[in-house]
């Protein structure tokens, strides 16, 4: 009872995080690192991705818990194969209980993924009506089901992300939601470019120069994508 009472706090605790960043000017890449900690956090995933499509409707990686996870997100959109693709492409939760037996239906997958220890994994659209924006994909070192209740708050959560990412064009029906989207995808490379910059001069790990870049963007009000073009400008100026 008392780890039941735990993760329904959290999961109060990650609504109310998640709608305070549901106002004007926020972060998009911010909330979606956000949800992907959550889950993986609240409902014992080993890591967690998001698959959103940019302007031209190809799927693409914009957040990530792990490097692991981003390089299997990444994997699956070159091969056309994978359960977040298929979860993208029909809307519905797609489990997979033991990623080993996979292996005929998504060769470059299930191998992929056995090779960096994920045993089963658990994909939830990011939806709102009868549109689909995205996927929410959940990674495991074990094999099993995604418990009902987890899946039920998975999808809630995915869904509360998605009401934000949407709520523009919704309120002004105009494109400023595909734009927000395609900002979040631009500014993930220059992302991806300030760690691999800051993990080579100061000997950090990816996921330790994101974690900096991300405190120092919060602590001093100011976007990811900004401080990352501020890391790469100030190593260019070396």
């Amino acid at each position: 009872m008392v780890i039941a009472a735990d993760r329904e706090q959290q999961l109060l605790t990650t609504f109310v995080e998640l709608a305070d960043t549901l106002v004007v000017g926020y972060d998009v890449v911010d909330l979606l690192h956000t949800l992907v900690e959550r889950c993986a956090l609240i409902l014992e995933a080993t890591d967690a991705g998001i698959l959103i499509p940019d302007e031209t409707g190809a799927l693409e990686v914009v957040a990530s818990t792990s490097e692991r996870s981003h390089l299997i997100g990444l994997l699956q959109l070159r091969a056309d194969e994978g359960p977040c693709i298929d979860a993208y492409e029909t809307g519905r939760l797609v489990t997979v209980e033991n990623i080993a037996g996979t292996y005929a239906r998504w060769p470059k997958f299930a191998t992929a993924a056995a090779q960096v220890g994920y045993q089963s994994m658990h994909a939830i659209p990011l939806r709102l009506r009868g549109e689909t924006i995205g996927s929410l994909n959940l990674f495991r070192d074990k094999v099993g089901p995604l418990d009902p209740e987890d899946a039920m708050a998975a999808q809630t959560l995915a869904d509360v992300a998605t009401i934000g990412i949407l709520q523009e064009r919704a309120l002004r029906e105009s494109d400023i939601a595909r734009e927000q989207l395609q900002h979040a995808l631009n500014s993930r490379v220059l992302i991806e470019q300030a760690k691999g910059v800051l993990s080579q001069v100061e000997g950090l790990s990816m996921e330790d120069a994101f974690s900096q870049m991300r405190t120092q963007a919060r602590n001093t009000g100011t976007r990811l994508s900004v401080v990352a073009e501020r890391v790469i400008s100030q190593a260019q100026s070396r």
